[in-house]
């Protein structure tokens, strides 16, 4: 039996990761190079993710994957994992989920830069985001102030890795992390498979013993 699609994957979890208070980011299926299909299920939500809110999340997610019988005989590997900090930014959530914290942005061709050597890559602290366009913080430290940037004018955005937190004037002009939220600094270090060198993201597994591998382990990552 051919494996489902991601397609259908997304179909089958989308009412129960909404239902979770959690958004859908995205559905990958992968069976090259295993001896199991492995299944990863991208869900984010405002605040920070309980470890245990996802651990549940991925038992019921395997429930209704076992139930569907997509996979029919073939044996698969669930994973459930939060966006790692590595996540480029698309969606407006997304960018009001980012707010205070450091991105390096990419503008579209010929878009008119905010950077005062009007360079089309550039760094900057991430502040209230509309439907239309995006309050960015550049100066860093020494020299903060804000701007405004049309999100058709992005290209690319990413979250960037930061080890000391950002000045008082600077994430006070982006108005500050949303509530729930990691704090942006110290210690932060980028996504990692192993929890104990992770500061803000965490990890569980749910994985069935051995002897229940043919019958669809499932694995619950918090990242």
């Amino acid at each position: 039996m051919p494996m489902p699609t991601e397609e259908r994957v997304s179909q089958l979890v989308a009412g129960l990761v909404e239902r979770r208070g959690f958004d859908l980011e995205g559905v990958s299926i992968s069976a090259a190079g295993t001896a199991h299909a492995k299944v990863k299920v991208t869900v984010d939500s405002d605040e920070a993710a309980p470890l245990n809110a996802v651990a549940d999340l991925s038992s019921e997610i395997s429930e209704i994957l076992d139930e569907a019988g997509d996979f029919g005989e073939t044996p698969y590997l669930l994973e459930v994992t939060t966006p790692g900090i590595d996540r480029p930014l698309t969606e407006l959530r997304h960018w009001r989920r980012a707010r205070g914290r450091k991105v390096k942005v990419t503008l579209r061709s010929g878009a008119q830069s905010p950077e005062e050597k009007a360079k089309p890559r550039f760094e900057a602290r991430v502040g209230v985001a509309t439907e239309e366009q995006v309050a960015l913080v550049l100066g860093g430290k020494r020299n903060p102030h804000r701007v405004t940037v049309p999100l058709a004018d992005i290209e690319f955005a990413v979250v960037q890795v930061e080890f000391s937190p950002p000045g008082a004037a600077e994430l006070e002009l982006a108005g500050g992390v949303p509530p729930g939220r990691p704090q942006p600094g110290a210690q932060e270090l980028p996504e990692t498979d192993e929890v104990d060198e992770v500061d803000e993201e965490d990890e569980v597994e749910a994985v069935e013993d051995e002897a229940a591998v043919s019958d669809s382990p499932t694995e619950g990552i918090v990242e």
